[in-house]
């Protein structure tokens, strides 16, 4: 039984509130409000038992410790059934010898999928494109991606954009393109709009900062 608090005529953007819902899973009764005071990473998958979506599950599965490490949950999402998420949850067990070691939710009537912009609220289909929510632990979400049922997602980035979100909280900075832990990072505190600063002055605050994890 899926039950939006409220539901949304368009997807929640970066900033807003993270719509909250309950939900069959294969880990039992949840609701999205239970993750409060940790990270988030919801997702969703057009359907169980298909390739792409299989590689995701693996490599989320094998991520799972870091994702863990930095105090941030998976969730994922898909229209199919709870008997479905069972059977496909016990066969990449199987089949690639790892636990998948998060809940996946059920999603018949479409409620929440329509809700987070997954699903289009004229579309009769029942396939869910790959969107994610990156949510923080006041509920807000942060980051949000949309992928087409083609093409898988990169965990590997989802993992660098939550420590992105958090070395950004910690301190006043920003990350350039392609950051990773242990580069170089930008200092907001310190940064200047002086025309004769220029490019100079973001790549001096950038060296003098190379030490940050």
């Amino acid at each position: 039984m899926t039950n939006l608090d409220t539901p949304a005529s368009t997807p929640p953007r970066i900033g807003d509130p993270a719509p909250d819902f309950s939900c069959r899973s294969t880990r039992g009764e949840i609701r999205l409000s239970e993750f409060r005071g940790r990270w988030l990473v919801f997702f969703s998958h057009p359907a169980d038992f298909t390739p792409v979506c299989t590689s995701e599950f693996v490599a989320f599965a094998k991520a799972a410790g870091d994702f863990d490490a930095m105090g941030c949950e998976l969730l994922g999402l898909s229209v199919d059934s709870l008997f479905s998420h069972l059977a496909w949850i016990r066969a990449i067990e199987e089949r690639f010898a790892l636990k998948v070691p998060f809940a996946l939710c059920e999603d018949p009537s479409m409620a929440v999928a329509r809700a987070y912009g997954m699903l289009d609220a004229a579309s009769g289909s029942s396939a869910t494109v790959r969107g994610l929510y990156v949510i923080d632990p006041a509920g807000t979400v942060r980051m949000a991606s949309f992928y087409p049922m083609s093409t898988g997602r990169s965990v590997a980035e989802v993992l660098r954009t939550v420590q992105a979100l958090q070395l950004s909280d910690a301190r006043a900075i920003a990350t350039p393109e392609g950051w990773q832990p242990g580069d170089a990072v930008i200092d907001l505190a310190d940064m200047t709009r002086d025309d004769d600063a220029g490019v100079s002055n973001w790549l001096y605050r950038t060296r003098m900062l190379e030490a940050l994890p």
